[in-house]
């Protein structure tokens, strides 16, 4: 296959370093990546400065670029710019840190699979629960190998994208998949309160308080350590409640609009 790689952690983050590495054992793999750390930029892209794609390597196998943008710049310039045809798949991460509940709508990582996705294009986000420094990407970046020869074949409907998380284990020690949906966990509302040495306030967000005994989310299988697989769709239209609003008969004169 051939595959772009991105992440919201930079070009040489060791995630996206690891899965670079695995995949390019048996694809055709080319990381397209921001040229710093863009965590929690969600799908921001980039409109009121010029972006510049640094070659970082473009020898042999290797096919290195950085990108002074977003995740979704990486998508946007590397599918316009550096791929002459489509990838077959697209692969954002392994991002240190799980993109879960609510949060997958701050996440650079997530962004970067859902900008794929808009563009037709199979992608995947891969993040692993970050409890300590010790991460297994290199068998997360194996499990994910898998993931995508199979996904090829599966035909995900247009405008879906796989959010895989991993615990915080050796991959050995995982105790399987779980197909789930996405929680309500969501980021803190609460901020601490703070002064530099000028006087001057500033704040930080509080601890995220998050909910584990949702059956069938994804926060949920990561705490019985548990693979998280969630399909999220890019429309966001809630369709049920379209066909109510339809029951309303609305008229022009509810909306005071014109005759």
């Amino acid at each position: 296959m051939k595959i772009l790689l991105t992440n919201d952690d930079g070009y040489n983050a060791p995630g996206i370093l690891a899965l670079y590495k695995t995949l390019q054992s048996c694809h055709e793999v080319t990381l397209i990546a921001p040229d710093r750390e863009k965590s929690a930029v969600g799908h921001g892209i980039t409109l009121n400065e010029p972006m510049r794609i640094e070659t970082i390597n473009s020898m042999g196998k290797d096919r290195v670029y950085a990108i002074s943008g977003t995740p979704a710049d990486c998508v946007k310039l590397g599918l316009s710019q550096i791929f002459t045809t489509p990838p077959d798949l697209v692969i954002s991460g392994i991002n240190p840190g799980s993109n879960t509940g609510v949060n997958v709508n701050y996440s650079g990582t997530v962004g970067a699979a859902r900008e794929a996705a808009i563009n037709g294009i199979l992608s995947i986000a891969v993040s692993i629960f970050k409890k300590g420094e010790d991460l297994d990407f290199k068998g997360v970046s194996q499990f994910t190998a898998r993931i995508a020869d199979q996904i090829h074949d599966f035909q995900l409907p247009s405008g879906t994208f796989l959010n895989i998380n991993a615990p915080c284990i050796p991959m050995d020690q995982v105790c399987g998949v779980k197909i789930t949906r996405q929680a309500s966990n969501n980021v803190s509302k609460e901020f601490e309160k703070k002064k530099d040495p000028k006087n001057r306030v500033y704040y930080w967000y509080g601890r995220i308080k998050t909910i584990v005994d949702e059956p069938g989310t994804d926060v949920n299988a990561l705490s019985e350590n548990y693979i998280s697989m969630t399909p999220i769709q890019c429309d966001i239209t809630d369709y049920k409640t379209l066909g109510e609003l339809k029951n309303l008969n609305l008229k022009k004169n509810d909306a005071h609009l014109p005759h």
